[in-house]
């Protein structure tokens, strides 16, 4: 698992300086947003550029054996069950708000069975935020 909180303090340091736009920051797409609404799971952290709402994370898939699949969001029941189908794919965990578009990625790791075949059993368990 790959944890990225170094570089989100270091993007809101930024901000806080002024070296970094807060339009940079609050940057989420149409796409991000609307799978923040219908993907997304709430969680008990406030935003840290509003401060107006809770932010939300969407995990998103990736792989080569994953077909069209790959780059969606996805949610964790759909993921629990690709990982046990499918041999490697990667989830990366986004964090956004919804009000002024700030968007993060928070962490990945990797899932998938054993086998190349996709069949075995879990290689990995997915990690709780």
């Amino acid at each position: 698992m790959v944890d990225y909180a170094l570089q989100r303090r270091a993007q809101l340091a930024g901000v806080a300086a002024g070296r970094v736009s807060t339009a940079d920051a609050c940057d989420a797409g149409a796409y991000l947003l609307r799978a923040a609404e219908y993907h997304g799971r709430p969680t008990t952290r406030t935003c840290p550029m509003c401060h107006r709402e809770p932010l939300v994370e969407v995990l998103w898939i990736f792989g080569e054996r994953l077909g069209a699949a790959a780059g969606s969001a996805r949610s964790a029941d759909e993921i629990s069950r690709l990982a046990d189908a499918i041999s490697e794919f990667t989830v990366h965990v986004v964090e956004v708000c919804r009000s002024c578009r700030w968007n993060h990625l928070v962490q990945s790791y990797v899932l998938g069975t054993d086998d190349a075949s996709g069949g075995g059993r879990r290689r990995r368990r997915t990690a709780t935020t």
